[in-house]
């Protein structure tokens, strides 16, 4: 599938990479108007990536999640607020334990606009010293989005009781339900 893929008249698409896809699928996933998040890997050089071959750190794939969203619930801009408050976005390559480029804090707009509205929403943490540290995030071009294997997908409600989930994910979804508990579905 092509990043840019085509979708139902009124949706729109977003790329973020925040580290593990799990996670970052895991704390969108209930916000309102989110209506599909895929997670899968975007940003490398190897055709038809696999997740064996990202975890290498070889191929030059990000772990990223593509969201399926209804602007006129929850916008571009919002999606961008909520991703960087629950991932660090000051850690080179690195997410918690997990290291390399896979797991790097990247966006990858789709359009001219989301580019734009990106590099503001970036310009302004950064104006604002919120995370007290500089924002390393990288903005890449959306090139081919390849959706990773079905057992990915929404791999923290399928497995609440493995030990990475209830370590790593459970917290960073506590956080997202109780302080922006006014974004998700009711």
């Amino acid at each position: 599938m092509r990043a840019m893929t085509t979708h139902s008249a009124g949706t729109q698409q977003a790329i973020l990479a925040g580290g593990c896809f799990w996670c970052t699928e895991a704390v969108l996933k209930d916000v309102r108007g989110v209506q599909k998040i895929e997670s899968g890997y975007i940003g490398g050089h190897t055709p038809s990536p696999d997740y064996r071959s990202v975890c290498s750190g070889t191929t030059g794939h990000a772990e990223a999640v593509r969201v399926t969203f209804d602007p006129a619930q929850v916008s571009y801009k919002d999606l961008l607020g909520l991703f960087f408050a629950t991932h660090d976005p000051t850690s080179l390559n690195r997410q918690g334990a997990d290291t390399g480029t896979q797991y790097r804090s990247a966006v990858f707009p789709l359009t001219p606009e989301q580019d734009a509205e990106t590099r503001e929403v970036i310009a302004d943490l950064t104006a604002q010293d919120v995370f007290g540290k500089p924002i390393v995030t990288t903005i890449e071009p959306a090139t081919e989005f390849f959706v990773a294997e079905d057992y990915h997908q929404n791999y923290y409600e399928n497995n609440p009781r493995q030990p990475y989930c209830m370590a790593v994910i459970a917290p960073k979804v506590s956080k997202m339900r109780q302080s922006y508990s006014d974004r998700l579905r009711a």
